[in-house]
């Protein structure tokens, strides 16, 4: 028995929420070194990046009528890019590396945003390394900002998954939208991790914690509950409404991909050859889905 589109997604949006859930409560569990979280980070990144080019903006095209044609998804991905790169300089949300190993391997003078930024040439030691008393009172407010990027993004992920289902309604063979899902799925624990490891840092109890953690959990499958039952609202529309929103959502999807792969392996000297073969194992990973979707999933249009 095939499960519907809309079955499919309750489903996606369950297994979402909970690894996201485990995600905030893993460094309880696991230590998550800097070689392991960095490896994670390469394989999410080149699998983001296939789904991207390999499903997303596919499918979007697809989707356009003949007289918009590829021209209008490009323009929505280049849309979609471009406000997540102004989310990303606004909120330095893609915070996900906190260990220890990060500082003793750091050889390099640059500022990006895995878990440290240069003042003046100077770089500050992580806040998840300080103990938590010894923050100042401003640094107990600064996962808002982490939790504000983060949870914009989520959002947009839920529109991403939300968008490709609703693309596929009417078919009910094979796994609808399991690209996009995966590289959501996989995504989503490194995110929640970096909101509870700066809350922990800031001295916030462990039931805000577990609060800001499950509301995080929430929001994808939100997003992408609410795009997906609230788009026909949209009539006609609706197909224009699909397109642009898997366009936005592969732009939004090639710039994560590429600020959280670039900086770990152009400046980093050591395990460049590991993350280097992690990012490429993704993107053949998101070229191999396209097995377990339904026959001609992209080549109808709308």
């Amino acid at each position: 028995m095939s499960l519907t589109p809309e079955l499919l997604l309750v489903a996606y949006c369950i297994a979402i929420a909970l690894l996201s859930l485990a995600g905030g409560l893993l460094p309880n569990w696991v230590r998550m070194t800097h070689t392991r979280t960095q490896l994670v980070m390469s394989f999410v990144s080149g699998l983001m990046l296939g789904v991207a080019f390999y499903h997303l903006l596919p499918h979007s095209i697809a989707l356009q009528p003949r007289e918009y044609g590829a021209d209008a998804s490009v323009w929505w991905l280049m849309i979609g890019l471009i406000t997540m790169l102004l989310l990303l300089r606004m909120f330095h949300f893609h915070q996900h590396d906190f260990s220890e190993e990060e500082h003793e391997h750091h050889d390099h003078d640059h500022s990006h945003a895995h878990g440290h930024e240069h003042h003046g040439g100077a770089a500050t030691v992580p806040t998840a390394l300080v103990p938590a008393q010894a923050v100042p009172a401003a640094h107990r407010l600064s996962w808002i900002g982490l939790a504000l990027g983060l949870g914009v993004h989520t959002l947009i992920d839920g529109v991403a998954l939300g968008a490709v289902m609703q693309g596929e309604v009417g078919r009910s063979a094979g796994l609808l939208g399991v690209g996009v899902f995966l590289a959501i799925l996989l995504h989503k624990p490194l995110d929640a991790m970096s909101i509870t490891t700066i809350m922990e840092a800031g001295g916030w109890s462990r039931r805000s914690r577990s609060l800001a953690n499950l509301g995080f959990a929430l929001l994808c499958p939100l997003g992408a509950l609410l795009f997906f039952f609230g788009v026909d609202l949209l009539g006609d529309a609706r197909h224009h409404a699909v397109a642009g929103a898997l366009a936005f959502s592969a732009g939004a999807f090639i710039c994560i991909a590429l600020s959280d792969l670039l900086p770990e392996v152009h400046f980093h000297s050591h395990d460049r050859g590991k993350l280097t073969l992690a990012f490429l194992a993704g993107i053949i990973l998101a070229y191999a889905i396209g097995g377990l979707e339904p026959a001609g999933v992209h080549m109808h249009g709308a």
